[in-house]
C-alpha cells in the first residue's frame, strides 16, 4: 500500500479511525467490492479523493505533489471509476454513527432537511440526467444538480445528499431520506417540505415534522372557523379542531384527492384520510430581518410539553442549515462539480461530505476543548489547520467567532465581477462570428 505523505497523518488519533484504511477496507467488504493488489487500491483512492477535497477540489496534478507520488491522473480517475459508490456511502454512514448525538430537544433528536444546486460539466451524459434550466439555450448553459441533504442538527454533521434533477420538486425525493431517521427524531425544513403527503409519510414512521407553512396554504385563527366548501376559495381546506392560544390552533389536514405525480396508486391508497396538524405563527422582534411572521406547521401537538416560544425557537435552528451550505459550497469550493459522467459526480458529493464532516469533528472536539458551542468554531480555519499541520501536531486553541445574534446584512456584494457578456449562443457561433468580425475579441 502507498504512504500517502503527510495527508490524513495530520488528523489526531481520535478522528483518524473515521477513515483508517481499517475502516475504508470493512466499508468495501460490506460492499462486496473486490480489488486486485495495487497502488490504487480501495484505501488509497479514498483517502486521495477526501484528500482533494479537503484542498478546495485542487486539480489532480496538484494532487500528486500533495499525495508524495506521482499518480497519473488518468490513472486515478481510473480507480474512482472503479469504486463503488456504495463504499463512499457505508463509510459516511459510519462516520455520523461514529460521532453520536450531543443535543436533544425534550428527548427527540434533530435532523435538518433542505435542498442546494450544484454546477456540473457540460456533458451529454449529465445533460441527459440533470438537464441546465428551460431558459437557458442549448449550448449556452451548464447541467444543474439539485442535492437534498440531510444534516444532524446538534453537530452540523452531513449525514445524506441525494441528487436529482433541478426540475423534481424537493417531496418527490425526501422520501429516501427518511429511513435514516429514527421514531420520535424531529425533521426541520423550509416550506418546500410542508405538504399533508411529507407529514403523513412521517407519522408513518413515526417522525414529528416541523416546517414552515407553504405559500399557498391558507392559515385561519377564527375559534369554530369554517372550512371550504366545494366551488369556494378564500378558505382553509383544514377542519378546525381547538384552539391553543392565540394564533395557536390544531387542525385537521383533510387527504387531497389529486395523487402527486411521484406517487404510486399503492402509496397513496395507503395515506390516512386525515392528519392532526397543530398550526402557530410568531412574529419576529428583531429589526433588520426580511421576514416579519412565521407560520408554523408541526406534528408536536402537545402545547404544555411544547410551547410555542420554544417551537419558535426551534425552527430557528434550521437556518443553520444556510451555514452548512455556504461552508460547502463556497468555502470548500461545491458550487461546481469536476467530473464529467454521473456516477462520478455523485462520488464527488461524497468526497466532499466526508471532508466536510472530518472539518465538523475536528470543529467538535475544539469545542469541547474550548468550552464553547460548535457553531462558534470557526470553519475555515479548522480546515486550514486540518491541511496545514505538521504530523502528530496537537489541535491549538481555533479560531472562536463572536457571538452576534442579531447580526444582518444587506445581500449585496462591493467587488463587482468583471462585466463580461454572458453567453446567450453557443461558443462555435460566436468563434465564426468573431472571424467574421461581427463581434469585439
Amino acid at each position: 500500500m502507498v504512504s500517502i505523505n503527510r495527508a490524513f497523518v495530520r488528523v489526531k488519533q481520535d478522528l483518524d479511525r473515521y477513515l483508517s484504511p481499517d475502516a475504508i477496507l470493512s466499508a468495501a467488504i460490506e460492499a462486496k467490492h473486490r480489488w486486485r493488489k495495487r497502488i490504487l487500491d480501495p484505501v488509497v483512492t479514498v483517502q486521495l479523493f477526501v484528500l482533494q477535497v479537503l484542498n478546495f477540489n485542487t486539480s489532480l496534478t496538484h494532487l500528486t505533489h500533495l499525495a508524495g507520488r506521482h499518480i497519473k491522473p488518468s490513472a486515478f480517475c481510473q480507480a474512482r471509476a472503479r469504486l463503488p459508490l456504495a463504499v463512499m456511502q457505508r463509510l459516511l454512514r459510519s462516520m455520523c454513527d461514529a460521532a453520536g448525538a450531543t443535543g436533544l430537544f425534550h428527548g427527540h433528536k434533530l435532523w435538518i432537511v433542505d435542498g442546494t444546486s450544484a454546477s456540473l460539466a457540460d456533458t451529454s451524459a449529465l445533460q441527459k440526467s440533470y438537464p441546465q434550466p428551460k431558459t437557458q439555450k442549448a449550448g449556452c448553459g451548464f447541467p444543474l444538480m439539485k442535492v437534498l441533504a440531510l444534516f444532524d442538527a446538534a453537530t452540523g454533521m452531513l449525514v445524506e445528499m441525494v441528487p436529482t434533477s433541478l426540475h423534481a420538486h424537493e417531496q418527490s425525493r425526501v422520501w429516501q431520506l427518511h429511513p435514516l431517521l429514527s421514531a420520535g427524531d424531529i425533521l426541520l425544513g423550509d416550506r418546500g417540505f410542508c405538504s399533508f403527503w411529507h407529514l403523513a409519510m412521517l407519522g408513518a414512521r413515526q417522525i414529528h415534522g416541523l416546517f414552515r407553512m407553504h405559500q399557498l396554504q391558507i392559515v385561519d385563527f377564527r375559534p369554530h372557523r369554517k372550512s371550504r366548501r366545494k366551488g369556494e376559495t378564500g378558505r382553509p381546506t383544514s377542519h378546525w379542531v381547538k384552539r391553543l392560544g392565540k394564533h395557536d390552533q390544531l387542525v385537521h389536514w383533510i387527504k387531497p384527492k389529486n395523487k402527486p405525480k411521484w406517487m404510486d396508486a399503492a402509496t397513496y391508497a395507503a395515506m390516512p384520510q386525515q392528519i392532526l396538524v397543530r398550526e402557530l405563527r410568531y412574529t419576529l422582534v428583531n429589526r433588520g430581518q426580511r421576514t416579519r411572521t412565521v407560520t408554523i406547521a408541526t406534528t408536536l401537538v402537545d402545547p404544555l410539553k411544547y410551547p410555542c416560544d420554544e417551537i419558535a425557537f426551534l425552527y430557528g435552528a434550521r437556518w443553520e442549515v444556510e451555514t452548512h451550505f455556504r461552508q460547502l459550497k463556497t468555502t470548500m469550493k461545491m458550487r461546481v462539480l469536476k467530473c464529467q459522467s454521473v456516477d462520478g459526480v455523485n462520488k464527488e458529493l461524497l468526497a466532499f461530505a466526508l471532508a466536510y464532516n472530518l472539518v465538523r469533528l475536528c470543529m467538535h472536539e475544539a469545542a469541547k476543548r474550548q468550552q464553547v458551542d460548535i457553531q462558534r468554531i470557526s470553519f475555515i480555519d479548522t480546515l486550514r489547520w486540518l491541511i496545514t499541520a505538521e504530523p502528530g501536531e496537537p489541535m491549538p486553541d481555533l479560531l472562536t467567532n463572536p457571538l452576534r445574534p442579531y447580526r444582518f446584512e444587506p445581500r449585496a456584494i462591493k467587488r463587482r465581477a468583471k462585466q463580461y457578456d454572458l453567453m446567450n449562443r453557443p461558443r462555435a457561433e460566436l468563434r465564426k462570428r468573431l472571424l467574421q468580425k461581427e463581434v469585439a475579441a
